[in-house]
């Protein structure tokens, strides 16, 4: 799962994205470095505030 890409492209800092996610930046952080992830109910909220869907989310991996 890569937030950050789709964070980025939407043009939200990660105190944006928490605001609107009811979640504190700290577990936006997190959640791009892989030390925790989403609460399986936000999917539907992070994917609407980032314009992808749950799958880009779940599934998008960087191309090297």
């Amino acid at each position: 799962m890569d937030i950050k890409h789709f964070r980025v492209k939407a043009k939200l800092s990660q105190l944006e994205l928490a605001e609107k996610l009811n979640v504190t930046q700290g577990a936006i952080s997190q959640w791009e470095v892989g030390l925790s992830a989403p609460r399986i109910e936000l999917l539907p909220k992070l994917a609407e505030v980032l314009n992808c869907s749950i799958d880009e989310l779940i599934r998008y991996r960087k191309e090297e």
